[in-house]
């Protein structure tokens, strides 16, 4: 890329991601090109789909909640590990605006981004050591769990918001328990 169009290409997704963060991930981008000082052509060059500078966007998010599931399974037992990462994936999505429809794409079954494709990634990993130690039920898949998660924000959203994520994640954990008769605390 010449020096001009990376120039472009970073204040396009500086001005996108405080667009996105304030309207969500609807923000016009005849609005986010006109802030960044480009015309919609520029735009549409660097980024052919909304979709695709939403991607952009949010790539560094996408990539340490990646990462911190990485973290969470060296540190913790599988079955905690898993609860810690999709509490912090259910306080990411309500947050960060315009997130949930990226990690919205993970609870598919062929995702549809990068971005879901990693996450997706993600919870496979975490998942099946939970299911390998024993913690959770086998025949939970980890696009059923994703669904589940999506879920919990949608409802924590609704209701106050991070304050009952916990809550529902604890109830959703208790019943895909393998076994278990101790509940797992998302903390």
């Amino acid at each position: 890329m010449r020096a001009d169009a990376r120039r472009n290409h970073a204040r396009l997704l500086k001005v996108a991601t405080e667009a996105f963060a304030e309207h969500g991930e609807g923000a016009s981008l005849d609005d986010i090109a006109k802030r960044a000082g480009v015309g919609s052509g520029t735009l549409y060059r660097h980024f052919p789909t909304r979709r695709a500078l939403l991607e952009a966007a949010y790539a560094a998010r996408i990539d340490a909640l990646a990462e911190r599931g990485e973290e969470l399974s060296r540190e913790l037992p599988p079955g905690e590990a898993l609860t810690k990462w999709l509490h912090e994936v259910c306080v990411a999505t309500i947050q960060v605006r315009g997130l949930k429809s990226l990690l919205g794409t993970a609870a598919t079954d062929t995702p549809l981004t990068t971005c879901g494709t990693l996450v997706k990634s993600t919870a496979t990993t975490l998942l099946t050591a939970a299911q390998s130690e024993g913690t959770l039920r086998r025949d939970l898949t980890p696009t059923d769990l994703l669904r589940l998660t999506h879920g919990i924000a949608t409802a924590a959203e609704l209701g106050s918001g991070e304050r009952e994520i916990s809550q529902y994640l604890r109830l959703l954990l208790e019943g895909i328990l393998s076994g278990s008769s101790a509940p797992v605390s998302p903390h």
